[in-house]
């Protein structure tokens, strides 16, 4: 299983999903499905908007999580 840590990440810099949305252009549902790990597929460009934003790799917004596989 994918583990996102978009809300993590989002918690550290104080940030809420309405900041992310404005000022990325993702649509805020997108971002709601991502922190809370509901979405079942993300596009290159949102991940590489995301890891921009947040000053982030990807590896740090995305981890497998091989307790659940």
């Amino acid at each position: 299983m994918i583990k996102c840590n978009l809300s993590r990440l989002m918690g550290e810099k104080k940030l809420k999903i309405s900041d992310v949305a404005k000022d990325t252009g993702i649509n805020r549902g997108t971002i709601t499905r991502l922190y809370h790990e509901t979405a079942v597929r993300v596009d290159f460009e949102v991940l590489e908007k995301l890891c921009v934003y947040l000053e982030c790799e990807v590896s740090d917004l995305l981890e497998l999580d091989e307790s659940n596989v």
